[in-house]
């Protein structure tokens, strides 16, 4: 299972969002988000054709290829539309749909977990026979594809890229190397963070069941409202907040975000598995969801913000690669491990505590180790793209 929710995806994912993130930098970012919603749209929906484990691998591969188009160029993308005075807030709107589309995918589990035992098999047109928790990927695949389209009505923006100078995976190289400091501990301190939500998604529904005798579809209706409504109220305050520092004179507003939300997870995210009973642990669920989604927005105008904006694209590709690879190959695989080399089966919420302990902490030291080396490369980033232009020849000439 862990591999299913983990490794198919994230490795695919991963891999294939830089080089469409350098396309991003040079294309409609607006095409390449339409075109890879159809394809993953494409391959959930035919997930529920699976007749066994390999296929169904498979599937969730197609996935990660189609989902690999969004991240990086949608970045791009809102960094163009709106300024820096509002980038942070922009990016928390666009986050909120991960824990509103989430939590919407935990309601809708529920109800397929719910009529397991009161439903047959279904016959549906081309797809054939399916069992009740296969008619899941058609539910959520099939919609994807008017979303597909509704892409192509957005307007591209012009893009805020310096003149004659074009998206060079050399240029990217040598920022990095300049930076690596900033971007080492932004992409991976949001990667434990993410390995650590990740798993705790994955595994809530076993925590309850085992440790609090819960039904999975009783704890999924819950857990999808706490991240529909908690979950979409802490993005959008982690947003706020991010650029009223920024309102103040300061550059780093995101990563203070940053640095308040890892100590509120550390604490909460920690300690809500260890509960007595079922409704202190939803409580400390709730409280979860918060922190959980608190820094989302401001990790992605941290990403932008980060690099020169004709790299931008290729830029945020590096975070995302580095975050959804330790995310979901390691985040439900971690819990995994621990639950069957360490603590046993029934004994699932300690591995989760402590996965959460530790991935939190190291998050927390890499946010606060890295916190004066972003302000440099964000007060020096527009220097360096002159410097650049200067420096080539050909550039040099043009201007």
């Amino acid at each position: 299972m862990s591999y299913l929710q983990g490794l198919a995806f994230a490795l695919f994912y991963t891999v294939l969002g830089i080089p469409i993130a350098w396309l991003a930098d040079r294309a409609s970012r607006r095409n390449i988000i339409a075109a890879g919603t159809a394809l993953w749209s494409l391959f959930t929906t035919l997930s529920a054709t699976a007749k066994t484990y390999s296929r169904l691998l498979l599937m969730r591969v197609g996935v990660g290829v189609g989902e690999a188009t969004l991240s990086a160029p949608g970045v791009s993308l809102l960094a163009d539309y709106f300024p820096r005075s509002q980038l942070a807030r922009a990016m928390s709107i666009y986050a909120l749909g991960v824990f509103f589309g989430s939590g919407l995918g935990y309601f809708i589990g529920a109800v397929v977990i719910g009529r397991l035992d009161v439903a047959g098999t279904l016959h549906l047109p081309v797809l054939g026979d399916i069992r009740p928790w296969q008619s899941a990927f058609v539910t959520v695949g099939l919609p994807g594809f008017v979303i597909a389209l509704l892409f192509l009505t957005i307007r591209e923006p012009a893009r805020r890229t310096p003149p004659q100078r074009q998206a060079r995976f050399g240029d990217l190289m040598r920022y990095v190397s300049r930076n690596r400091w900033t971007y080492i501990t932004h992409s991976v301190g949001f990667g434990v963070w993410a390995m650590v939500n990740y798993a705790i998604a994955a595994w809530i529904p076993t925590v309850f069941r085992r440790t609090y005798d819960w039904p999975e579809a009783d704890t999924g209706r819950i857990m999808g409202t706490l991240t529909m409504t908690i979950g979409v109220l802490g993005v959008l305050a982690g947003g706020w907040i991010a650029d009223a520092i920024g309102q103040r004179g300061r550059i780093d507003g995101p990563w203070l975000v940053a640095i308040a939300g890892a100590i509120g997870m550390l604490i909460s995210a920690t300690l809500f598995p260890l509960a007595p009973t079922a409704g202190v642990a939803f409580v400390g669920l709730a409280v979860v969801n918060f922190f959980a989604a608190f820094p989302w927005g401001a990790a992605s105008a941290a990403a932008a913000e980060m690099a020169p904006p004709h790299l931008r694209a290729q830029g945020a590709a590096l975070y995302f690669f580095v975050s959804s690879l330790l995310s979901g190959i390691v985040g439900p695989t971690s819990v995994a491990l621990l639950t069957d080399h360490v603590f046993g089966r029934d004994a699932v919420r300690y591995s989760l505590a402590t996965n959460t302990a530790i991935g939190m902490t190291i998050a927390l030291a890499l946010f606060a180790a890295g916190l004066g080396s972003y302000r440099r490369t964000v007060s020096e980033r527009d220097a360096w793209v002159a410097d650049e232009i200067v420096g080539s020849p050909e550039l040099a000439t043009n201007r």
